[in-house]
């Protein structure tokens, strides 16, 4: 018999309340042992989607009051018998409750393993399973909302449109192939050539958005860069929404990298406010340059910070050759002083460029937007088809080959049972990506990086 389960479901802090979570063919014998409603009702009387007020037992010692909540398969989450008991939500009372329900005959959940039993019972893909992690990790709307469109089946249904196309494309092949005998309809290659493309071209559309989509979730590595005094630790400060960075009118005060992730807008951006860029003796401020340049290459943005009351310097133009072919915004600093700068000179090197005020916060939307539209974020719907991992990018990149060399080998005159060949292989990875065909080495993986309890 499958084992029966048990976590905290609720975060390891004090709340209001915290949910101890038991799945299993025995889940409701198990709530019932440490479980005694105030009405005497019994758990295993109680229809599904009900509730009872009650108290929690550890042994012939009560715990604390509950509410025991009581859902039947195949109607829960996990699709077995699920018994949620939400107690007072301190620390000692939340980790009792879960000791008398192990000592009731439950077994301590795995990692993940709500969600898994969820997947292998057929109520989440594995695309959705793996949604439900991204959803728990989100740390913006735009995140949020990829995410939810996943857990709602987005991808799984774009991927099964494709092999529903390629399976019918698959199968007339194979019957034209296995049984010439039969009056089968002959494969008209055009049509089956003009198939291929579109939907190599559907995957790879899907390729094409995975690095905006992963910078979603996982935010953007950010430095701030510019010679000293230009403002780079006020903007860092007025992004972060906190003194990260000691800000003084002092040249070369910032010596090492200062870094923090902040929320600006819809983007999360994963900051490092460097030292100022600039040749100087000071032993301790060459490393500070030293470590900045290193983040300048390791940035997936770059904030160039300009002063707008003063004319361009050798630094300034130093630090635009560095620039070159790096993701930029040119972000010009002190608008509320009186200008001074080349703007002219600016826009010949940079495409994306912000007039900012970092003192007074003018211009702080303006950069949000410009960073949208420097990574095409926009043109991830909230409600879209999106890669999420590593493992989904893995799969489609296989079915895209597998296609190709099917586009290839009709065009270059191939048997078509060598282009069914490529046609399977595809859709062997697309299968694999929605949890249809996996071997259990995947699905641990998958799972592997859940949290306890979902």
């Amino acid at each position: 018999m499958e084992r029966t389960i048990a976590a905290i479901a609720t975060p390891n802090a004090p709340g209001g309340i915290s949910v101890v979570r038991i799945s299993g063919a025995q889940a409701v014998s198990i709530a019932q042992a440490v479980f005694h409603s105030a009405s005497g009702r019994l758990l295993s009387s109680m229809k599904g989607y009900t509730a009872a007020y009650g108290t929690v037992w550890d042994g012939d010692e009560p715990i604390d009051e509950a509410v025991a909540l009581v859902f039947h398969a195949p109607k829960s989450y996990t699709g077995e018998e699920v018994v949620e008991l939400s107690c007072h939500g301190g620390l000692y009372v939340t980790r009792r409750l879960l000791r008398a329900v192990i000592a009731a005959g439950a077994s301590p959940a795995q990692p993940g393993e709500f969600t898994r039993r969820a997947f292998e019972n057929g109520k989440l893909s594995l695309t959705q399973a793996e949604a439900v992690m991204d959803l728990i990790a989100a740390n913006s709307r735009q995140a949020a909302n990829s995410a939810q469109a996943m857990l709602e089946g987005a991808l799984y249904r774009k991927i099964k449109e494709i092999c529903g196309e390629l399976l019918t494309l698959s199968g007339h092949l194979s019957a034209w192939a296995d049984y010439p005998e039969e009056e089968i309809p002959l494969v008209d290659e055009n049509e089956l050539l003009s198939s291929l493309k579109r939907q190599e071209q559907a995957l790879s559309g899907l390729l094409a958005s995975y690095d905006a989509g992963k910078l979603i979730r996982e935010g953007i590595s950010t430095a701030i860069v510019g010679k000293p005094n230009v403002g780079k630790s006020t903007l860092m400060n007025l992004l972060a929404g906190c003194e990260k960075s000691i800000v003084t009118e002092i040249a070369g005060t910032t010596r090492d990298v200062v870094e923090e992730s902040v929320l600006l807008g819809d983007v999360v951006l994963r900051l490092a406010d460097t030292a100022g860029i600039r040749d100087t003796d000071d032993r301790v401020e060459q490393a500070g340059v030293a470590l900045s340049r290193k983040k300048l290459s390791q940035a997936e943005l770059v904030l160039a910070v300009f002063d707008w009351s003063s004319p361009l310097t050798r630094e300034d133009e130093e630090l635009m050759r560095l620039l070159e072919d790096k993701p930029v915004i040119a972000v010009v600093n002190k608008s509320d002083l009186p200008g001074g700068l080349q703007m002219e000179r600016l826009q010949q090197h940079f495409q994306h460029i912000v007039i900012i005020s970092a003192k007074n916060t003018d211009g702080i939307l303006l950069l949000s937007k410009e960073i949208e539209t420097l990574f095409s974020l926009g043109a991830i719907g909230d409600s879209g088809a999106v890669l999420a991992n590593e493992r989904q990018y893995d799969c489609t990149s296989r079915a895209v080959a597998a296609l190709r060399e099917a586009v290839s080998a009709l065009e270059q005159g191939f048997t078509l049972d060598a282009v069914d060949i490529s046609l399977e292989t595809a859709l062997e990875a697309l299968l694999e990506l929605t949890g249809e065909r996996v071997t259990d080495a995947v699905v641990d993986q998958v799972f592997a990086h859940f949290c306890v309890g979902k």
